[in-house]
Order: structure tokens, then sequence, then C-alpha cells
């Protein structure tokens, strides 16, 4: 499996995240959904990452720097084919070895708070995240979970 910065221009990562924004708007409320479309992850302060394997999508993530030391974790996704193979594992590995690289003191995240969210919250737990308060321009939201990592 390659994990690297990918740009959001191939057919396959605009299908994954066309599929995820649906997910997303089919699991959450419109207002809290907090999931970004192919535009606003183009923005110059987030960085979007993917993983292949012999060329074929497996998944996909972006860190986004919010200042002063902190960032967040964005539209993490895993293609269904590979769900299970420890994809999302490795984009966090990958990602959380790049915060340190650039100096980050906190990595934090938006998940929803629904069963469908479960998995996602058990990984980011068993890599050290922690509850916490919403961060950034995040308001309480019944919807949402924020968890926080010190690096």
């Amino acid at each position: 499996m390659q994990v690297g910065i990918e740009t959001l221009d191939a057919e396959d990562v605009i299908a994954l995240l066309e599929a995820h924004m649906a997910d997303m708007y089919a699991t959450s409320p419109p207002e809290s959904v907090h999931a970004l479309d192919v535009t606003a992850l183009k923005a110059p302060e987030i960085t979007f990452f993917s993983a292949r394997r012999n060329g074929e999508l497996l998944g996909f993530a972006a860190i986004k720097t919010l200042g002063e030391g902190q960032a967040e974790l964005k539209s993490m996704r895993t293609a269904p084919s590979a769900r299970n193979q420890g994809v999302a594992a490795a984009l966090l590995t990958y990602i959380l070895e790049l915060a340190r690289s650039r100096g980050y003191q906190t990595v934090s995240l938006e998940t929803g708070s629904m069963a469908f969210f479960e998995p996602a919250r058990r990984l980011y737990a068993k890599f050290g995240f922690k509850p916490c308060e919403p961060f950034g321009s995040y308001t309480l939201d019944p919807n949402s979970c924020f968890m926080t990592l010190r690096l």
C-alpha cells in the first residue's frame, strides 16, 4: 500500500469523495455535516492524501492547518472494497507522522456521534485521540463528537 499526497483531479478520488458526502448527508442533519467537498479540499491550508495499491484507490484523508501548532483531520474515508484491511490506520499513521514533522502540537477532529461513526471513533481512540470540547469554529452539537491528540 502506498500512502502519499494526492491531487483532487482523479476520477476515482472524486467518485469516492462524492460517495463520502452522500453518506454524510444520509446519516447526519445538513447543519451537522462538516465534511468538505472537492472545492473546499483544494484550499491552501489543506493537504489531501490517498492510499493506493497497484494504482487502485483504497481511501483518503486530509489535514487542515488551523494555526498556532494545531491541525484538524478531515474527510477520512476507506473505499467499501478495502474496508478492514488497515487502510484507515495506514492513512492516520502517515498523517500523524507528517503532523509531527510539521511541528503541530495537536491534531483534532470532528466525527459523528451516531452508530454509523462508531468504527471511526474506535480507530481514533486506538491512536490516542481523546474526547474534547468543540475547537476552531465548531459549536456544541449532539450529532458531533470532537476528539484531539496531543503530539
